[in-house]
C-alpha cells in the first residue's frame, strides 16, 4: 500500500465583509506568482562621491500581489451549475461588501502557509468550458485569480477618520 498525501485545500478566510463566506477550493498549482517591489527614485543631480552614481532614494513598499492560475472546476457528473456551486463565492468577492466602500478582506492560506495575511481579490478571470445540452455550465477554469495585500481590518484607519494634530499646520512644517 502506498502512503499518498491528501491534497490540501486552499482557503480564503474572511477577515472583513458582512456577507463574505470562506472560499475553499482544491488546486494543485504549477506555480504561485508573487510580486514584491521597492519603490525608489533616482536623484541624478546628487551623486555618490566614490562611484559617481546617482543617489537612490527609497520611497515605499507597495502591497504584495499574488496571482494563482488555472483553478479548475467540474460538475459534469452531477449536472449542477458550476457557477452556482463553485464560482459564485469568487464572483461575489469582487463586489463591495454591504455598507462598505471596499470588497471583502481575506487571509489566503494553503496547507501550513499563510501566503497573505490580509488581502482582497483584485482580479478574477474565468472561462466556462463545458455545457449540458440545456445550456447549464458544468466546467469552468479560473484563468487567473489576483490577490492584493491590504491593511488588516482592525488596523484600518482612513485619513478622513483620523483627527488632525492641532499643532500640525502648514506653517509649523516649514
Amino acid at each position: 500500500m502506498s502512503n499518498q498525501s491528501k491534497l490540501e485545500k486552499a482557503k480564503l478566510k474572511p477577515l472583513q465583509g458582512e456577507n463574505a463566506n470562506e472560499i475553499v477550493f482544491m488546486f494543485n498549482p504549477k506555480e504561485l506568482s508573487f510580486t514584491n517591489q521597492v519603490n525608489t527614485s533616482d536623484n541624478p543631480g546628487s551623486r555618490v562621491a566614490k562611484s559617481g552614481r546617482p543617489h537612490v532614494s527609497f520611497s515605499d513598499l507597495p502591497p504584495k500581489q499574488l496571482v494563482i492560475k488555472d483553478i479548475w472546476f467540474d460538475t459534469y457528473e452531477t449536472g449542477q451549475d458550476v457557477i452556482d456551486t463553485c464560482l459564485k463565492p469568487f464572483i461575489e468577492s469582487v463586489n463591495f461588501s454591504d455598507k462598505k466602500e471596499r470588497p471583502p478582506i481575506y487571509r489566503f492560506t494553503w496547507g501550513p502557509h499563510d501566503y497573505l495575511q490580509s488581502c482582497f481579490i483584485q482580479q478574477l478571470n474565468y472561462r466556462l468550458t463545458k455545457f449540458m445540452p440545456d445550456g447549464t455550465p458544468v466546467r469552468a477554469v479560473i484563468e487567473s485569480l489576483g490577490l492584493k495585500e491590504t491593511e488588516k481590518p482592525s488596523d484600518s484607519k482612513s485619513a478622513t477618520n483620523r483627527q488632525p494634530d492641532p499643532g500640525d499646520t502648514r506653517q509649523s512644517r516649514s
